[in-house]
């Protein structure tokens, strides 16, 4: 891919998107990450550019990059800090607002992007992010650390930079785990299943709702099937034991009618999961 695109196009991209400079956020600290000279670079250093093994980024340059990626193409400023306020009046002191750097991509190659990133966690090494009903994407990293000028053996940063949801991005989630033991060697692995919790819980906060036309995830062997769930409310008991048979149920009442089920009809459950119906 880095020889299809050529030193030239490939170090303009990695310019245009931010990266071997600071960002500009309101931290302290900030590095510029290292990224080879375009006149030191060969077909070795094409290479392991290309793949990312021959650059160093910060975790702030990535999400700013990704957040491009995925907003329509335009790379902003990034800012920690909505604004500073006196104590007493509240008056504002300072704001922040995002600013806008430039155009990166254009929306067509964004709207691709982001269908690609939404295949990783549906069909591809990001399966362990999905979450039913959710339009998540992301994709895996597994980054090989240097100390003293090489490569260490078995020591690595595993990350996950994920958006949701997908087809309209309100939030990217960068998770990185520094040299993790006792597992595979594979971000697919290690940092997916956090990142689905933590993604669950930026779902919630942000109040994001479910979609039906997101695309349906590659089961595993592993994996356990969801099934959507029927309306039985107004069958007797033996006819709605009958249409649930792949589900737990639960009753309470003493009557022989279904008069509510909860979860509702139309919504998703794993097989096996628990659906409680009220009798009347």
């Amino acid at each position: 891919m880095g020889q299809l695109l050529g030193k030239e196009k490939l170090f303009e991209y990695i310019d245009k998107f931010g990266f071997g400079e600071k960002t500009g956020v309101d931290l302290n600290g900030e590095g510029e990450g290292i990224i080879f000279n375009l006149n030191q670079v060969g077909n070795v250093e094409l290479a392991t550019t290309a793949f990312g093994q021959g650059v160093s980024v910060t975790p702030i340059q990535q999400v700013r990059a990704v957040s491009a990626v995925v907003n329509g193409g335009t790379l902003y400023t990034p800012y920690i800090v909505k604004n500073i306020s006196e104590n007493e009046t509240g008056t504002i002191i300072k704001q922040y607002k995002k600013e806008k750097i430039r155009n990166v991509i254009s929306k067509k190659t964004s709207n691709i992007m982001k269908k690609a990133l939404e295949s990783v966690v549906a069909k591809g090494g990001g399966k362990s992010a999905y979450i039913e009903g959710y339009r998540i994407g992301g994709k895996t990293g597994t980054a090989q650390k240097v100390k003293d000028g090489q490569y260490m053996v078995g020591n690595y940063i595993m990350s996950f930079m994920a958006i949701v949801p997908s087809n309209n991005p309100k939030a990217v989630l960068y998770l990185a785990i520094d040299n993790p033991k006792n597992t595979a060697l594979l971000s697919s692995y290690t940092t997916t299943p956090i990142a689905r919790r933590i993604l669950l819980d930026i779902i919630d906060a942000l109040d994001i709702k479910k979609q039906e036309n997101g695309l349906k995830k590659d089961l595993e062997w592993s994996d356990i099937p969801t099934h959507k769930i029927p309306n039985v409310v107004g069958l007797s008991l033996d006819d709605a034991k009958k249409k649930l048979k792949k589900f737990t149920i639960e009753y309470t009442g003493s009557g022989k009618k279904v008069v509510s089920q909860s979860p509702k009809s139309g919504e998703k459950l794993e097989e096996g999961g628990t659906i409680r119906l009220l009798l009347d």
